[in-house]
C-alpha cells in the first residue's frame, strides 16, 4: 500500500513540472542564473564533461559516464529528452534517480523558483527547472563528475553555467533552425560551451565547423583535440550483438574493446567519449577499466532491437534529422541481415522533414507515416506528401500504435520494423511494445 500514495505524489511532481511548457524554448541564462545564485551554485561544486554536437550526445554521455565509473568515479548524468520516464534524465552512476527523491528535490526547488519568478516576471522553464534539479542533486550526491548533455545548442542552454574541465563537441550539421541557416552559425553556439584554459575534445567536423571551434578554442586559451588526428577508431569489425573496435587515444594507448552498439557512428562516439575521459583524468586510461566501461553501455532507442516471437523484429532509433537518418541508414543493412524493412516514420514539425524522408526511403520496402502524441510533432499528412513526392507509396495511421500494427502486417514475420524520425515517437513505440 505504502508505494500507491509514491506514486500519486509522483505524478502530481511530472504534471506540475510539465505545466513549465517543454515545448516553449525560453532564450536566454538570465533566469538559470538567478536559481543557481539561490541555491548557492551547486553546479560549481563539482567538475563536469560538457557535451554538445548535433546528434549522438545522449550515447556519449552514457559512455563518458560508464568509462569514468570504470576508473572509480562517482557520476551523476543529465541527458535529454527521455523516452518513457522524466527520470531517465537524471542518473547517479548509471541508474535513474527514484522517484521518492524526484519529489523530494523537486519541492525543495519550489521556493526558489518562485522567488526568481516573482523578482523577474516571468516563468522558470521546464528545461531550466530540470537542469536546476541536475545541479542540486549532483551537488548533494558529491558526484566526482558531473557528465551533461546540452538541450540545445550551447552557448545560451541552461547546462551552460557548468564548471567543464572538458567540453565534447560531436559532428556539428544543420538541425534546429533557431540555431542559425549555416553550419557556420550552429557551430559557434555549440563552440559557446568551451571554459577558459578547457580541453576541447572534437568529432569529425566540416572545415566551416572545424574554424570556429578552433577560433572559440584559441579565445578561451583551450586546447582542441581532434577526432582522426589526435585520437580515433583503428579499426572496427561488425559482430552480432555490436562491434569489436580498437581505439586510439591522445595519451597514446591503444585498446580493443567489445562494443555492444550497432554502427561505425557509435565506434566514433567511443572514441571521442574516451578522450574525454582521458582528458577529464589527466593520465592515460587504463585498458581492461575501458573495456569493463565501454562494455556495459547501453543507449535504448538507438539502433535498440526488439525481438517479437511470432511478429517481425522492431528496430527503435531516434534518428532525427537527414545525418542521423543517413548514420540509421548505412547501419540498417548490418543490423537486420538485409531482410524486408518496413519504415514506421513520426517526425517533429521543426525537422527538415524531406530530406529526413529522402535519406531513409531508399532501405524501406513500405512506408507507415504517423505522428506522436506531441504539440511539435509535422502532421502526418506532410510526411506522405514528402513520401509520395519522392514517388513512393504510403500508409498514414493515427497514431504510434497503430502505425506499429500496420507496419507489422506488411513487414510479415521475417520482415523487420523500423521506427524512426523523433526520439518522441520511439518513445510511444517502446511503451507499445513493452519494451
Amino acid at each position: 500500500m505504502s508505494r500507491e500514495p509514491e506514486a500519486s505524489a509522483y505524478e502530481a511532481a511530472v504534471q506540475s513540472l510539465f505545466a513549465r511548457r517543454p515545448e516553449h524554448m525560453a532564450p536566454g541564462l538570465e533566469r538559470i542564473t538567478a536559481l543557481c545564485a539561490a541555491l548557492g551554485e551547486p553546479q560549481l561544486t563539482y567538475p563536469s564533461v560538457h557535451i554538445t554536437g548535433t546528434n549522438g550526445k545522449t550515447t556519449l554521455a552514457r559512455m563518458v559516464a560508464g568509462l569514468l565509473q570504470a576508473h572509480d568515479q562517482t557520476t551523476g548524468t543529465y541527458t535529454s529528452p527521455h523516452l518513457q520516464d522524466v527520470r531517465e534524465r537524471l542518473c547517479l552512476n548509471g541508474e535513474p534517480i527514484t522517484r521518492g527523491a524526484f519529489v523530494a528535490l523537486l519541492d525543495a526547488l519550489a521556493g526558489p523558483i518562485a522567488g526568481v519568478e516573482r523578482e523577474r516576471g516571468e516563468m522558470v522553464s521546464f528545461f531550466e527547472t530540470l537542469t536546476a534539479l541536475a545541479y542540486e542533486l549532483f551537488a548533494g550526491a558529491r558526484v566526482d563528475a558531473g557528465v551533461f548533455e546540452v538541450g540545445m545548442g550551447g552557448r545560451w542552454d541552461a547546462t551552460n553555467l557548468v564548471r567543464a574541465p572538458v567540453a565534447l563537441i560531436n559532428t556539428v550539421a544543420q538541425d534546429h533552425p533557431e540555431l542559425g541557416a549555416t553550419v557556420t552559425d550552429v557551430a559557434r553556439e555549440k563552440a559557446g560551451i568551451i571554459k577558459d584554459g578547457a580541453v576541447v575534445v572534437a568529432g569529425e567536423q566540416q572545415p566551416a565547423a572545424a574554424a570556429v571551434i578552433a577560433a572559440e578554442a584559441r579565445a578561451r586559451a583551450a586546447t582542441v583535440l581532434r577526432a582522426g588526428e589526435d585520437f580515433g577508431v583503428e579499426a572496427l569489425r561488425a559482430v552480432h550483438d555490436g562491434q569489436m573496435v580498437v581505439l586510439r587515444t591522445p595519451g597514446g594507448v591503444t585498446v580493443d574493446v567489445p562494443l555492444p552498439l550497432h554502427g561505425a557512428h557509435q565506434a566514433d562516439n567511443a572514441a571521442c567519449a574516451l578522450a574525454a575521459v582521458e582528458a577529464f583524468l589527466g593520465v592515460p586510461v587504463d585498458p581492461g577499466r575501458v573495456r569493463a566501461g565501454l562494455g556495459r553501455v547501453r543507449s535504448p532507442g538507438r539502433l535498440q532491437r526488439v525481438v517479437r516471437p511470432g511478429q517481425p523484429d522492431v528496430v527503435l532509433d531516434g534518428a532525427h534529422n537527414p545525418h542521423a537518418a543517413r548514420a540509421l541508414a548505412a547501419a540498417l543493412p548490418r543490423v537486420t541481415g538485409g531482410r524486408r524493412l518496413t519504415l514506421v516514420l513520426g517526425v517533429l514539425g521543426d525537422k527538415d522533414v524531406e530530406s529526413l524522408v529522402r535519406e531513409l526511403l531508399g532501405v524501406a520496402e513500405d512506408v507507415v507515416v504517423t505522428q506522436p502524441a506531441s504539440s511539435r510533432a509535422a502532421p502526418a499528412d506532410r510526411l506522405a506528401k514528402a513520401v509520395r513526392l519522392a514517388g513512393r507509396a504510403v500508409h498514414v495511421a493515427e497514431d504510434v500504435p497503430a502505425a506499429l500494427a500496420a507496419a507489422t502486417g506488411l513487414a510479415g514475420e521475417t520482415g523487420v520494423v523500423v521506427v524512426t524520425g523523433s526520439l518522441y515517437t520511439v518513445g510511444e513505440a517502446k511503451t507499445a511494445l513493452g519494451a
